[in-house]
C-alpha cells in the first residue's frame, strides 16, 4: 500500500487546522512535498507514518480495555477527512485493529518510524496532535489514553514537558477545558494560551509580542493564499489566526499590558 505525500500532508494538514479543510490543505502542501522530497528518506516516511499513525490510534483507543463506537467514529473522521479511497481505507483499518490487539507494542512500531522522521523533527509534533486530535473527541482523553500518549511520546523523543504543551494546545484548538469549577477553568485557559503562543509563563512581554506577531505572520490568511491556499478555504485560516488572537488577548488581560 502506498502512503504518498498528498496523504501524508492530508494528514498533517488535519492535524494543524483541524478538520477536512485542513486536510485538503495538508494534500496540497503534500503535492508540492511529492515533487521535492528527497526520494530516499522522503519515500521512508510515506511508507512509515500513516500505518503507525492508525496502528497508534488503535493502542490508544484500547488503554481502557475496549474500544468505544464513539472512538471507532473519530478514528472513521479521520479516514474521511484524508480521503482514503476503498483500498486505502480498508488498509488504514487493518492497522488500526492490529494496534488493538493484546500483543501490540508500540516500541517495535514507533522505532523505525522514529528514525525515519528525525531530519523532519516536526512532524513528530504532528504525530502526537493528530494521536491527541482523536483520542480528545474519541474518549474525552480519559487517564487511560492519556498515559498511553505519554509514553508514544517518549518512544518519539518528547519529553514530559513537551507533551504537556502540545496536550496544552490540542485542548485549546478544540474549545475544551478540564475541571469543574470556574476558577480552575481560568486558570486552564491561561495555561493552554501560552501553548498556542509557545512560550513559557516566565517569558518577558517583549517576547510574548514578538511570538505573537510570529505566528500571525506564519498563519495570517493572506500568506496562506499568497502560497495557494483557494480562498474557499480562507475562513479556517483565520479561525487558527483568532486563535493566537485570542490567546494574546486572554495574557494581555492577566499582565496588564496596555
Amino acid at each position: 500500500m502506498s502512503w504518498n505525500g498528498k496523504l501524508l500532508g492530508g494528514l498533517l494538514g488535519f492535524a494543524a487546522l483541524g478538520g477536512p479543510w485542513g486536510a485538503v490543505l495538508g494534500a496540497l502542501l503534500g503535492h508540492q512535498y511529492d515533487a521535492r522530497v528527497d526520494r530516499g528518506g522522503g519515500l521512508r516516511v510515506q511508507r512509515l507514518f500513516l500505518p503507525a499513525t492508525f496502528r497508534v490510534m488503535g493502542h490508544v483507543a484500547k488503554a481502557d480495555g475496549r474500544v468505544s463506537e464513539q472512538e471507532i467514529a473519530a478514528a472513521r473522521s479521520l479516514m474521511q477527512a484524508l480521503r482514503l479511497d476503498q483500498a486505502q481505507t480498508a488498509a488504514a483499518i487493518a492497522h488500526f485493529t492490529e494496534g488493538k490487539q493484546p500483543g501490540f507494542r508500540p516500541e517495535a512500531a514507533l522505532a523505525e518510524l522514529r528514525d525515519a522522521i528525525t531530519p523532519y523533527p516536526q512532524l513528530v509534533q504532528f504525530f502526537l496532535e493528530l494521536q491527541l486530535q482523536v483520542a480528545l473527541a474519541g474518549n474525552g482523553l480519559a487517564q487511560p489514553a492519556r498515559q498511553r500518549l505519554r509514553q508514544v511520546a517518549g518512544l518519539l523523543g518528547l519529553s514530559g514537558a513537551a507533551y504537556e504543551r502540545i496536550e496544552q494546545l490540542i485542548r485549546w484548538r478544540a474549545g475544551y477545558a478540564p475541571g469543574s469549577t470556574s476558577a480552575r477553568n481560568d486558570a486552564q485557559r491561561i495555561v493552554e494560551a501560552y501553548a498556542v503562543l509557545e512560550v513559557k509563563p516566565e517569558a518577558s512581554n517583549e517576547q510574548l509580542t514578538r511570538a505573537y506577531r510570529r505566528l500571525m505572520s506564519r498563519h495570517h490568511p493572506d500568506k496562506l493564499q499568497a502560497q495557494g491556499l483557494p480562498e474557499s478555504m480562507l475562513e479556517r485560516a483565520k479561525e487558527r489566526t483568532q486563535q493566537i488572537q485570542a490567546a494574546y488577548q486572554v495574557l494581555r488581560t492577566v499582565r496588564g499590558m496596555g
